[in-house]
């Protein structure tokens, strides 16, 4: 897994990229729903976001498989005072010193094969502190296959299922990645079970 997202990073091949701050955490930002917190950015990338909530006083974990986007956000933050971690680490097999309050989570899910689902809800949870907080984008292309994966939303709904997870009402962003491809924002936070 490691190689072939760092591979694409080397060649160029970052479709994802959008090269600037989502609207979606602005729209979180602007709606006082995402307030200055200790919060994680699994999947990262090149961290427009992570830049973005570290301008804004947050303590920001930056994480991400491939080492590339990693050194790039390293270069963009070294004379900077941010209170930002750079991780470059599995998903499954990084062991986080502190859980988090937030965890921003836009398009790692919709990265991983589905079979991958189910472990990394599990991460999430375990990252997470009670009540903490997950601003979710699930990715919809109405499509099978992948990369990015459809996240039906009655399948998110099974994953992040009531148990462990109070949902919030959808709320509402006019992101449109293409003609076939817009996320769905949810808040999720985790219970204290």
């Amino acid at each position: 897994m490691f190689n072939q997202w760092e591979e694409r990073y080397q060649q160029g091949k970052t479709g994802w990229d959008r090269g600037n701050v989502s609207p979606n955490l602005n729209y979180w930002l602007e709606q006082g729903l995402l307030k200055p917190c200790r919060i994680l950015v699994p999947g990262c990338g090149n961290g427009y976001e992570v830049l973005a909530l570290a301008e804004q006083g947050f303590e920001v974990v930056a994480l991400d498989i491939a080492a590339t986007p990693i050194e790039n956000l390293h270069q963009k933050t070294q004379d900077k005072a941010y209170q930002i971690e750079l991780v470059q680490a599995d998903f499954f097999t990084w062991q986080c010193q502190a859980p988090f309050d937030a965890i921003y989570e836009q398009t790692s899910l919709c990265a991983l094969q589905p079979e991958q689902w189910t472990d990394y809800e599990q991460c999430l949870s375990r990252w997470l502190k009670p009540h903490g907080k997950l601003f979710a984008q699930f990715m919809q292309t109405g499509q099978k296959g992948g990369p990015p994966f459809h996240c039906d939303i009655s399948t998110m709904r099974n994953l992040f299922a009531t148990k462990k997870w109070h949902w919030s009402t959808r709320h509402e962003s006019d992101v449109i990645h293409s003609e076939l491809r817009h996320e769905q924002l949810f808040l999720l936070e985790k219970k204290a079970v």
